[in-house]
């Protein structure tokens, strides 16, 4: 009989809590990546997954579930916390050096409370958020979006770098996924963080083009300015995102 893994996400923001129940190995490890892939873009400031009713039947499966962590520490910087493990799922979970940052609570109810409590506590982190169509003149719209939110956030000294960045990852979009996006720009623990979510499955990378070539600089730029980017894939496209120190 085949296996079978359930992902059930119950809250998007600010704290999303993701129920997994079933089998984890080779074959489910793959929709245990795209769940938790599917709610970090949506940019949570948590990610709890329970995992009490979670047997893990294959180390390759626990491998999958490592290596999308992996992936994912660097962005969008959004704490991961296991809830409800049994002591053999903590202590195999914990061994695999990819999830040697992950959090663990006893129950994933409670912890979510809490979590709710204290991003309830906390002052709202700056962000906005708009939608795109695949246009050129979105670029002139994000470079707006970016210098009115620089400057009510009194960082208008790094408004040019922000507003160029923006402006590449829009302009990527509009000339290779061609799909609505969504761009979202924060800041929030000393950095600017950008993302922009299209419908296209084309994973971006950065060209190296010829001296006297026209274009293909623009990721190359994306790279050598942020602090740190990258690109999460997701089962309807991809959030490409870039972080800046503000400090």
């Amino acid at each position: 009989m085949p296996s079978q893994l359930v992902c059930r996400p119950r809250k998007l923001l600010p704290v999303a809590l993701l129920r997994v129940s079933g089998t984890l190995d080779q074959v489910t490890g793959n929709a245990l990546q795209q769940a938790v892939r599917r709610s970090l873009a949506m940019e949570p400031e948590q990610l709890l997954i329970e995992v009490g009713r979670l047997r893990i039947g294959d180390p390759l499966g626990l491998a999958a579930f490592g290596a999308v962590v992996g992936q994912t520490l660097e962005w969008p910087n959004v704490p991961i916390v296991l809830c409800g493990a049994d002591r053999r799922t903590e202590e195999a979970i914990a061994a695999d050096p990819d999830c040697a940052r992950l959090a663990f609570a006893a129950d994933g109810d409670a912890a979510f409370a809490a979590a709710t409590a204290e991003a309830g506590a906390r002052p709202a982190a700056s962000r906005i958020r708009v939608r795109l169509r695949p246009v050129p003149d979105a670029c002139r719209q994000v470079r707006g979006v970016v210098a009115q939110a620089c400057s009510a956030w009194r960082r208008s000294d790094l408004a040019a770098t922000a507003a160029l960045i923006a402006t590449e990852l829009v302009a990527n979009v509009v000339r290779h996924a061609h799909t609505t996006m969504e761009f979202t720009f924060g800041v929030r623990d000393g950095r600017f963080n950008m993302t922009v979510r299209d419908h296209s499955r084309l994973l971006p990378k950065p060209a190296d083009p010829a001296v006297t070539a026209a274009g293909g600089r623009g990721l190359r730029l994306v790279r050598d300015l942020s602090e740190a980017w990258g690109v999460l894939p997701v089962t309807d496209g991809k959030v490409v995102w870039s972080r800046i120190a503000t400090a």
